[in-house]
């Protein structure tokens, strides 16, 4: 994965992402003409193609700085409608396979864990009775009482 000790502070890429933040202007030819924009900032064909190939493991390969990776892909996908299957997701998925495959492993193991801990009728306490509800007991305090 990304790192900020391999960060190139030198490459023209990171310089571009830079001065793209700032400007609507720049923001605007993003989508309009990556490739001129490219050209006027030094980027290397390398970059241009990791850039281009929205390759998120190539850009981090090539020292683009780990805070400008999902600032890239929004610029191409978009900010909003986030989800797990949003495109900007995809692309680190397919660059980090293993990665995120733990990752989802590990966060469905914790969605198991605490619906156990919860217990069965802990949803349906919340939402009979709100937060106001006259719920007795949270299951929670139970089990460090044990």
């Amino acid at each position: 994965m990304a790192s900020v000790d391999r960060c190139d502070k030198t490459l023209p890429l990171n310089e571009m992402m830079f001065h793209v933040r700032k400007s609507k202007a720049l923001r605007d030819r993003w989508n309009t003409d990556l490739a001129g924009l490219c050209r006027e900032f030094g980027v290397s064909d390398e970059e241009y193609r990791a850039l281009a190939d929205k390759d998120v493991r190539a850009l981090h390969e090539l020292g683009v700085h780990q805070y400008y990776v999902p600032q890239m892909l929004r610029l191409f996908y978009g900010a909003s409608a986030n989800s797990n299957a949003h495109p900007a997701l995809e692309a680190y998925k397919r660059a980090y396979p293993d990665e995120s495959a733990r990752a989802l492993e590990l966060a469905a193991r914790l969605e198991r864990e605490s619906a156990v801990a919860e217990g069965p009728d802990s949803l349906g306490d919340r939402s009979a009775g709100g937060l106001g509800g006259t719920r007795e007991a949270s299951p929670h305090v139970s089990l460090w009482r044990k």
